[in-house]
């Protein structure tokens, strides 16, 4: 990828799906850490999604909450991600959700990335 500085603040990067502008303020761009968290959650979200798939389970729906914890103290870096699933579907088996979820994470490159800087944490709840 190439980013190339933008004139007003912040950089822009030409992908596949289209223009992505990035910047420390929102007015110019996705926030640097916007997309690191979405990065992770929408990654783990996909794998869990391929996983339920694979094991046959049909879900009709699903909608993933967020909350992030960061250290002003230290940059303002990110210290946890707590991401929560709400999964909706007919006669679906917790236990079989909640291993997904195990699964899921231990095969996300994106939250594999992170292990030992990023805590993630996972929940879920069946609709």
């Amino acid at each position: 990828m190439e980013f190339q500085m933008k004139k007003e603040e912040g950089f822009t990067t030409t992908t596949e799906f289209g223009e992505l502008h990035v910047a420390g303020n929102e007015q110019y761009g996705y926030r640097p850490y916007q997309l690191m968290v979405a990065s992770i959650v929408v990654c783990s979200g996909g794998v869990l999604r391929k996983i339920l798939k694979k094991k046959r389970i049909d879900i009709e729906d699903m909608t993933i909450t967020t909350n992030v914890e960061r250290n002003e103290a230290k940059a303002n870096r990110i210290e946890k991600i707590h991401i929560h699933y709400k999964i909706k579907g007919q006669k679906l088996d917790e236990k079989k959700i909640h291993q997904s979820i195990v699964v899921a994470g231990k095969n996300c490159p994106m939250a594999q990335s992170v292990v030992g800087s990023i805590e993630i944490e996972e929940t879920f709840e069946l609709i």
